[in-house]
């Protein structure tokens, strides 16, 4: 805590000294009203002291909050830039289009991996896939860019950018597998499921993330909505 300079007075009559008095304990504010911009340097300092003594120590689950706040996803202009974006809108098309596809896809590479039937038509799924991959790949760097302004690998999104490559690479092997003619259709399948894996890790961390913006923005609303009813008290 930072009080304010120590008074001393003399008792009349005695060469004595009283004990020292805090300047902070003349404010006649009430703590939840001081502002900063309301005072002289003087007046704040005055003001600090009083809201150090009327203030209670914060709870375990308040400084919690703290520190994720300074710990957002997106800052102010960051989440602005994303709500203003076409790409936005783009992205969250995609994602669920794409993650149809893939349990469709799925679905038909285990039953040909189970019976040894519909080996073309789980490989045409595979290939829709991929393409939709690359799209949401290409679209989300496009993202990365008006929102962060770099196409890839934005401190917000590092690894979970790293991971979509490994993903990237393991759907080409398997379309590289399939055009050169690499292993049978038996082993071909098996590069894709290790890529729809891979996919699945990947999409639970951006899964994560976006659980993660949507707190963000519901712990600043509180913290809005706490600083409005303080100064309407």
């Amino acid at each position: 805590m930072h009080y304010g300079a120590l008074a001393d007075r003399d008792q009349a009559g005695h060469g004595e000294r009283s004990p020292p008095v805090p300047l902070c304990s003349l404010s006649h504010h009430r703590p939840a009203k001081l502002s900063n911009n309301l005072y002289s340097t003087d007046d704040r300092l005055i003001a600090a002291c009083a809201n150090a003594v009327g203030s209670r120590p914060r709870s375990d689950f308040e400084d919690s909050k703290a520190r994720q706040a300074l710990k957002s996803l997106y800052t102010p202009e960051e989440r602005r830039r994303r709500d203003a974006t076409k790409w936005t809108l783009v992205q969250g098309i995609l994602a669920p289009v794409q993650f149809a596809v893939f349990l469709v896809s799925l679905t038909l590479v285990v039953r040909y991996l189970a019976t040894g039937e519909g080996a073309a038509l789980a490989a045409t799924s595979i290939m829709i896939k991929t393409l939709v991959l690359y799209a949401i790949m290409v679209t989300g760097s496009i993202w990365e860019k008006e929102v962060f302004g770099c196409y890839l690998f934005a401190p917000a999104f590092f690894w979970e950018d790293v991971f979509s490559f490994l993903v990237l690479a393991l759907h080409t092997a398997y379309l590289v597998a399939l055009f050169g003619g690499l292993g049978d259709p038996r082993q071909q399948m098996l590069i894709a499921l290790a890529a729809y894996a891979a996919y699945v890790i990947n999409a639970t961390q951006f899964i994560l993330k976006l659980r993660a913006a949507r707190r963000d923005e519901r712990h600043a609303f509180e913290a809005v909505s706490s600083s409005s009813s303080g100064e309407l008290a």
